[in-house]
C-alpha cells in the first residue's frame, strides 16, 4: 500500500514538474518580447521623472506659493479627526491622531498638474520632431451630383448612376 503511494506522488511530482517547466517556458518568452521590455523601461524612467516633478513641485513651487500665501505651507493644512487641536501635523501624527491631510492633497494634485503639463510637452516637441507624413494619394473622388465617394476611375456613379467622366473632365 505504501509502496503504491510512493509511486503515485512521484508520478504526480513528474506532472508537476513537466507543467512547472512549460509554465517557465511560456513566462520567459513572454516577459522577453519587445513590448515588455520597453513597458519596463518607461515604468523605471517614469518613477525617475515623478521624483523629479515631485522635487520641482516642494522645494521649487511650493516655496515660490509660500511667497504668495504668507508663508503658508500647505503641508500643515489637516483636519484632526479625534476633537483636539494640533498646532502641526507632525504633532497630530505623534498623538497618533486620525487626520484629514487635504494640504498635502492640494500639493499632490498640483504635481499631477504639473507632470501632466510636462509630459504634454514633452509629446508636443517629440511629434514637432517627426518627419510630417506624406499624404495617401486620393483613391476616390465625389460625385458631383449626389456627394458619394466613388472610385477615382469611375465614369459612373455607383450610387445615382450619373455619368461622371464628362463632368469631371
Amino acid at each position: 500500500m505504501k509502496q503504491r503511494i510512493n509511486k503515485k506522488i512521484a508520478k504526480d511530482l513528474q506532472i508537476n514538474k513537466k507543467e512547472g517547466k512549460k509554465m517557465l517556458k511560456e513566462f520567459k518568452k513572454f516577459a522577453l518580447k519587445g513590448n515588455m521590455i520597453d513597458l519596463a523601461v518607461g515604468i523605471i524612467i517614469g518613477g525617475a521623472f515623478n521624483s523629479i516633478v515631485n522635487s520641482l513641485v516642494n522645494d521649487m513651487l511650493m516655496p515660490f506659493l509660500g511667497v504668495f500665501t504668507k508663508n503658508i505651507n500647505f503641508s500643515n493644512w489637516f483636519i484632526s479627526l479625534d476633537g483636539n487641536k494640533y498646532d502641526t501635523l507632525a504633532a497630530a501624527e505623534e498623538a497618533e491622531a486620525a487626520v484629514l491631510k487635504y494640504g498635502l492633497f492640494i500639493s499632490n494634485i498640483i504635481n499631477f498638474i504639473i507632470m501632466a503639463f510636462v509630459v504634454f510637452l514633452l509629446v508636443r516637441w517629440i511629434n514637432k520632431l517627426r518627419k510630417p507624413d506624406t499624404p495617401a494619394t486620393p483613391t476616390t473622388k465625389k460625385c458631383p451630383y449626389c456627394y458619394s465617394d466613388i472610385h477615382l476611375d469611375a465614369t459612373r456613379c455607383s450610387h445615382c448612376t450619373a455619368d461622371v467622366a464628362a463632368k469631371n473632365k
